[in-house]
């Protein structure tokens, strides 16, 4: 008597979250890098020490760059998100908007990095800009609507407003009413907070 003997491929093996620190990293321009802060005080860091206060288990990678834009974030998407990356806040166009970049520019930059970033199966909060009102009704209603529009095309976790409750204060920011003082970013870290805690439960799901 012959006996067949059939060997059936064995379970797949499923990723599964083993507890470490979830892998952000904040894109973005000098809103982002800290500009006239110490490294700690830039709103990286300080996201990082509310997420731990919170205790949450994650670090903010500080990729801001003075003086970007969408484009320039585009074109060094690939090493300012390195590999093992499991989210990214885009914080990007308030250049654009200042420069008076044709919306559409600055939109279709935006769309390649949500693109690529959703290829690669990372979370993503996008976080949104307006642009000063002197540009005229045309520039500011295409530019301020581009980001919720890209967001929800691409399901990416959005945040209205960056500056929400600092733009135009001068008690929150330097002297050059541009730039977030010490002061201002923790106002943005707070306000920021509750839906950089909803990217890092995002992220941590995808892993299995």
């Amino acid at each position: 008597m012959f006996v067949c003997v059939v060997l059936l491929p064995g379970p797949v093996a499923l990723a599964r979250d083993d507890g470490s620190p979830v892998k952000v990293v904040a894109l973005g321009d000098s809103l982002t890098a800290g500009y006239g802060l110490p490294p700690a005080a830039a709103l990286p860091a300080r996201l990082q020490a509310a997420l731990t206060r919170q205790g949450v288990a994650a670090t903010v990678a500080n990729a801001g760059v003075s003086g970007d834009t969408m484009s320039g974030g585009l074109g060094r998407l690939d090493w300012s998100v390195p590999e093992g990356t499991e989210a990214v806040i885009v914080a990007l166009g308030a250049n654009d908007a200042l420069r008076g970049i044709d919306p559409k520019i600055t939109a279709a930059a935006l769309e390649k990095i949500l693109v690529r970033l959703k290829e690669r199966r990372i979370a993503v909060l996008l976080c949104g800009m307006r642009a000063p009102p002197n540009l005229g009704a045309d520039f500011t209603g295409t530019y301020d609507r581009l980001f919720e529009q890209l967001a929800q095309k691409y399901d990416a976790l959005y945040y209205p407003f960056l500056l929400d409750g600092v733009a135009a204060n001068a008690k929150l920011n330097l002297q050059d009413g541009m730039h977030p003082n010490a002061a201002g970013v923790e106002t943005m870290t707070q306000k920021l907070l509750p839906k950089v805690e909803e990217l890092v439960s995002r992220a941590r799901a995808a892993r299995g």
